[in-house]
């Protein structure tokens, strides 16, 4: 796989960045998070961005050109979640973008691709992936909540967390098992829908998600995501879209860190010099970067694991991914740490940045499955 990046592809790169230098800068971010900031404030201001994201192109980025996207890959989505990770975005491009647009676009049927994807694209709506549950920890399965029909069409009920929408979404993709099939089914539900209980979930990195509750959700027969049954293949898709945009995510955060680590070594005196003369913490900063150089490694092959073939079914596949979840995690934890423990006392205040970059670090571990869960499939699987 050539890793080189395309002149397109570059554009792309520099226009998120010079999108989050000027319009998302720190201090931006940190009067959305203010204790005194509204909720309807938090949501016109997470709207008013993401406008910007579909002005730009970069929601559209990967979704085929046949409904309304621009055809990118999703190496376009590595490279935009890149740079949003180094400005610690608090929109739900992983929830919305890219986890239940990439599902949507692996699973649904060709009417359900035309009316939904042109308008995930352009950004007059918003879907959110609804599939992990208190038992299931952030992977697809174990699953509890079930679909039995009823009529012509079914009815749900059960529990999701963990939702990434950011409150914005106006649309849910639901997995569930349907009475009788058994197997992973996906459900369009609208987030108006009577009997939908959405409470709002504060994450510790400063972003929101939900928790669903379903009580007897009554959808039609064309809310099924392609077919009965069906669902599990769109839904490992999208996952895998998503474990790919977060590890990018991930390695944009590492590099701000290192960045910030090393302006402020230069600025910081003690004993009359900077304390960027000290050995010891120049070794630290090296440890620092190769660490998440090997991450950056990890990611390169997790995308080139996409871009293959799935010969073997897509075992070998899933167990990269896996691996990359893991490795790039644990890896986030341990630089976005040393950052705070190179800035003293300062990085541990709500009122500088690397401080908030090891609190998303340690959400985005825990999202998606966490290391434990992905090492134990990897483990699993060798086994």
């Amino acid at each position: 796989m050539d890793f080189k990046l395309t002149s397109e592809q570059q554009l792309l790169q520099d226009s998120v960045r010079r999108y989050v230098d000027k319009a998302y800068g720190f201090e931006v971010r940190a009067a959305q998070l203010a204790p005194m900031a509204q909720a309807a404030t938090r949501r016109e201001a997470g709207l008013a961005h993401w406008q910007a994201f579909a002005d730009n192109g970069w929601l559209a980025a990967a979704l085929p050109e046949t409904h309304g996207g621009l055809g990118g890959s999703l190496v376009e989505t590595a490279l935009i979640a890149h740079e949003l990770g180094r400005g610690l975005l608090l929109e739900p491009y992983l929830g919305c973008a890219v986890l239940a647009a990439q599902t949507l676009a692996a699973g649904g049927s060709a009417a359900q691709l035309q009316r939904w994807l042109p308008a995930l694209a352009d950004g007059s709506r918003r879907m959110a992936l609804a599939y992990s549950e208190p038992g299931s920890r952030g992977l697809p399965l174990p699953l509890t909540t079930a679909a039995q029909r009823r009529g012509s069409g079914y009815v749900l009920g059960g529990r999701k967390t963990l939702v990434l929408s950011g409150g914005l979404a106006d649309a849910y993709l639901v997995s569930a098992r349907v009475e009788g099939a058994g197997a992973l089914t996906l459900f369009v539900v609208d987030a108006a829908a009577a009997g939908l209980r959405r409470q709002a979930l504060p994450l510790h990195d400063g972003r929101w998600a939900e928790e669903l509750v379903l009580e007897d959700v009554a959808v039609d027969a064309d809310a099924v995501l392609g077919e009965p049954g069906g669902g599990l293949p769109a839904l490992r898709t999208g996952l895998a879209h998503g474990i790919v945009a977060q590890g990018a995510e991930l390695v944009g955060a590492m590099e701000r860190v290192i960045e910030l680590s090393v302006e402020y070594l230069k600025t910081r005196r003690q004993f009359g010099v900077a304390i960027g003369s000290f050995q010891a913490l120049q070794h630290r900063v090296a440890d620092m970067a190769a660490e998440m150089e090997m991450a950056r490694s990890m990611l390169y092959a997790a995308l080139a694991a996409m871009a293959g073939s799935e010969a073997d079914g897509g075992a070998q596949r899933q167990r990269t991914l896996s691996g990359a979840k893991a490795l790039i995690g644990r890896v986030a934890r341990f630089v976005c740490g040393q950052g705070i423990q190179l800035h003293g006392g300062i990085g541990m205040t709500e009122e500088y940045a690397v401080g908030h970059y090891f609190k998303r670090a340690v959400v985005a571990d825990l999202v998606l499955g966490s290391s434990e869960r992905h090492e134990a499939a990897c483990a699993l699987a060798l086994g």
